[in-house]
């Protein structure tokens, strides 16, 4: 009679969590072979019964565990906090999304467990934390990722997104794109997640009027006042990434002085006013080339615009940083031969920029 209870149980929350919508919108695609319905059994196994020890993350949607499956494969498994109907809505959403999505800088859906009061996901595990991680939580010493990797995240993190935006069989706008979205594997290769509060973009459709969703900091400010939702919203978003990785500095922070507290508008007056190279972190000061370092300062800049529509897209962003990846790569070839005969000096990167201006 237990048994018999426990299997209706996990069926009601089968039916609840809507999984037989899920069953039919996966079967109607390709991705049917690749996405895996899991049971509750084997994703408890696989956590060992959710242990504390197992926790990659918590959220405001909920808590990341890492789980090893029989095959031996690690996992990350994404346990929702609250399961309200319209929660159980953004669930499906990710997934639908997420199984439309093969792309190597996006995280890939392995699969999922209806049969749970709270419904579960099944990622690909990324070994290396967040790059929001990477760039804030450092105790006062300078991040560890060089420029050249942080150019490559933001180019690997552009390409993706111009993917969601314009490969994808239906238009995708992520609409929380932040640097705790862009995971880095042990070779700092950037996986965009979290798919949770995304939009899928009927062709015909450049508008879309929603609630507003996504992370103060981030938010792109058009979308905050006018509900009206389009692709340039993200593009806004990957703009203040950008600033992150330029400067070292939180999105938002109250410690900091009013003048500096939102750091997008920040960076846009110290632009303004010629003062770029005051704020940029020093490790890449060091590091950068001065005319690499300008160059995306002013795609961020652009990327800023207060009107979406003199933004450009994410696949011209995407576009111009590979080719700055390019420009470092040829140059690096360049010196490589010159510094056999000639002796360099060192030239201050502040004049070298007062020179291109």
């Amino acid at each position: 009679m237990k048994k018999r209870r426990l299997i209706r149980l996990k069926e009601k929350f089968f039916q609840q969590n809507g999984g037989l919508l899920l069953k039919q919108q996966i079967s109607s695609r390709e991705a049917v072979e690749s996405t895996k319905i899991f049971t509750a059994e084997e994703l408890k196994l696989a956590t060992s019964n959710y242990d504390q020890q197992r926790i990659l993350g918590q959220g405001g949607s909920g808590t990341v565990y890492k789980g090893i499956l029989p095959d031996l494969r690690i996992v990350a498994i994404k346990k929702s906090k609250v399961i309200d109907q319209s929660q159980l809505g953004q669930f499906i959403n990710e997934v639908v999304i997420l199984t439309q999505i093969n792309h190597r800088h996006v995280v890939k859906l392995l699969g999922c467990c209806l049969e749970t009061e709270v419904p579960l996901l099944v990622y690909e595990f990324v070994s290396n934390g967040t790059l929001f991680h990477h760039l804030h939580n450092r105790s006062g010493a300078l991040s560890s990722i060089s420029w050249k990797d942080r150019l490559r995240i933001a180019a690997e993190t552009a390409g993706a997104l111009a993917y969601l935006h314009s490969a994808a069989s239906i238009p995708i706008i992520h609409r929380d794109v932040k640097s705790a979205n862009i995971l880095l594997d042990d070779h700092y290769t950037a996986k965009v997640a979290d798919f949770g509060a995304s939009r899928l973009n009927p062709l015909e459709q450049t508008l879309i009027s929603t609630l507003v969703q996504g992370t103060m900091g981030y938010l792109d400010p058009e979308y905050f006042h006018t509900s009206q939702l389009t692709e340039k919203s993200d593009v806004y978003s990957f703009g203040v990434v950008l600033v992150e990785l330029l400067t070292g500095e939180k999105p938002l922070c109250f410690e900091r002085s009013q003048e500096q507290r939102n750091l997008a508008a920040y960076f846009i007056m110290s632009i303004r006013e010629k003062h770029l190279f005051q704020i940029l972190e020093a490790g890449i000061m060091n590091e950068g080339k001065t005319q690499q370092l300008h160059a995306v300062a002013e795609i961020a800049k652009r990327c800023l615009n207060s009107k979406g529509e003199e933004r450009p897209s994410m696949k011209e962003v995407a576009a111009e940083l590979e080719g700055l990846r390019g420009f470092e790569r040829h140059s690096w070839i360049q010196s490589s031969k010159e510094s056999m005969s000639l002796d360099y000096e060192e030239v201050d990167l502040c004049d070298s920029f007062r020179l291109l201006q």
